[in-house]
């Protein structure tokens, strides 16, 4: 097993969300799709997989409006595994139809995925052999903290036709100790196939870990800053929000008005209150950092800001503008989580509006930020802290985020270069004619930063133009749902990767 690259190291990774890989049904997922894409990092000398959060996804399907800050999302479970056990048939596996070329389906994969897990789930209920019980019972006591309210909360969600707990009947919306217990007795059996959901996840998980490791590929995760307003963290632990007691918001998150939005931003997440959070020595941040890092072996930091002040909204407010900012817990916070897990393995989202304070905090804690080189060539600053003469070593950089458009459909405007990317192209030398490869400039670019991590978006490495954009914030409809071609990670992509790998020094032992 080659040796696991930290944030210190000098390394390179790509950036793909499972549910954007090939095979399956309606999205990629945790089988051998997954396995094979951890084989194609590790051929072009990548050492880290980067990917959004793994959550049971709400609605909109963003990965960022997770039903649980814990739990595995189900939808990313490969039935495959499911026939090799001996639960399901084979062709109870084989989808039910043909896939959207280049499109994630994901409400078709949940219905898909889950009509395959019941029928698994009866028979293992049937007759699972007395270890496969015991690794369940093993799991559903070492994960009790959170699976027990999780698996509660999905069987009620279900009860009530997915229904936002907030309008459910006062007794279970409020938690009222007997309600609990009734809803337990009466859901035993769908709470029981919940929890069976979130093992067969882990199973999965640890295989697809195991084998990165063994590639010498490293996990990098994505920590929401925030828990959706309908989510079991929410419902569990209210008194940890500026909630009432039936789950109405009293302020809410967002950005103030900016250039982009005259309004600003209403996100509609409950905020923290961080006294309480103190109060409880921040136990449920602890157990949520402590159940990510089981997962990944890295994690970027959400919203990096909102750790240093946040924008408040007054839950009646129709706009964004008349909020305020509150302080948020700062050093306080970051100093809890160092005493208790070490140097923290985290990556500062640290883009928007970044003040002094801001940057303060990240480097009395040591956590390196984030350089995006689509921001770097908007005009003729030489001091834009986005060029890479002006990165430092304890920093990230990538040539795009999942926000961002990919780097051949922000280089073009109606198929002629724009400005920012023939400065781009001025910055290395390079000629910007017609067939310029703009997407491999700013890969050259970052690979050449004297930044610790450079990490590619899929995309950005094939070429691909703003058909394959991920995400385009502020608009609702249509993002997360772009899926690589089955055969679009070709040799001929790797070796090329590889050798830009090499030559900037970020390979893995097993590329140099």
């Amino acid at each position: 097993m080659s040796r696991l690259p930290t944030l210190a190291d000098r390394a390179a990774g790509l950036l793909l969300h499972p549910t954007s890989l090939p095979g399956g049904y309606g999205c990629g997922d945790l089988g051998a799709s997954a396995h094979g894409f951890a084989e194609f990092l590790a051929a072009a000398g990548q050492r880290w997989w980067q990917m959004l959060p793994v959550h049971p996804v709400g609605e909109g399907y963003s990965p960022y409006t997770g039903l649980s800050a814990f739990a595995g999302a189900p939808h990313l479970i490969a039935l495959e595994p499911l026939v090799q056990q001996g639960w399901l048939r084979p062709e109870e596996a084989q989808p039910p139809g043909a896939d959207r070329p280049g499109h994630a389906r994901i409400g078709a994969a949940l219905r898909f995925r889950e009509a395959g897990l019941r029928r698994a789930f009866a028979r293992f209920e049937a007759g699972a052999r007395p270890r496969e019980r015991e690794a369940w019972e093993a799991f559903r006591v070492a994960e009790a903290d959170w699976l027990d309210d999780y698996a509660l909360f999905a069987a009620l969600k279900r009860a009530h036709r997915g229904t936002p707990w907030m309008r459910w009947p006062v007794p279970v919306r409020t938690r009222q100790p007997a309600a609990l217990r009734e809803a337990r007795r009466a859901l035993a059996d769908e709470v029981r196939f919940r929890t069976f959901i979130q093992h067969q996840f882990a199973r999965q998980w640890e295989a697809l870990r195991a084998h990165c490791h063994a590639l010498g590929v490293a996990l990098l995760g994505d920590l929401p800053i925030f828990v959706a307003h309908d989510s079991a963290d929410a419902w569990a632990d209210g008194g940890l929000f500026f909630m009432d007691r039936h789950g109405r918001l009293k302020i809410q998150a967002g950005v103030p008005p900016d250039a982009f939005s005259d309004d600003g931003q209403r996100w509609g997440n409950p905020l923290y209150d961080w006294a309480r959070h103190r109060a409880t020595g921040y136990a449920w941040w602890s157990a949520r950092l402590r159940a990510t890092l089981r997962r990944f072996d890295a994690v970027r930091l959400d919203h990096f800001i909102g750790f240093v002040r946040y924008w408040a909204i007054p839950a009646r407010n129709r706009t964004a503008r008349h909020g305020r900012f509150r302080p948020g817990p700062g050093a306080h916070f970051l100093s809890h989580l160092e005493a208790e897990f070490g140097q923290l393995p985290l990556i500062a989202e640290d883009l928007g509006i970044v003040t002094p304070a801001v940057t303060e905090l990240r480097v009395q804690f040591g956590l390196p930020g984030m350089r995006v080189l689509q921001f770097a060539f908007g005009g003729g600053d030489p001091g834009n802290p986005y060029l890479p003469h002006n990165h430092d070593r304890n920093s990230v950089v990538y040539t795009g985020t999942h926000d961002n458009d990919t780097a051949a459909g922000w280089a073009r405007v109606r198929g002629r270069l724009r400005p920012e990317a023939r400065r781009a192209l001025d910055y290395l030398g390079c000629e910007p004619g017609p067939d310029a490869e703009v997407h491999w400039a700013l890969i050259r670019l970052a690979f050449l930063s004297v930044a610790n991590l450079a990490m590619l978006p899929v995309q950005d490495v094939l070429g691909l133009g703003n058909e394959a954009r991920m995400n385009r914030p502020g608009i609702a409809r249509g993002n997360w749902t772009w899926r690589l071609a089955p055969a679009a990670l070709t040799e001929a992509a790797a070796a090329r990767l590889a050798k830009l790998t090499r030559r900037y020094g970020r390979a893995g032992p097993a590329a140099t």
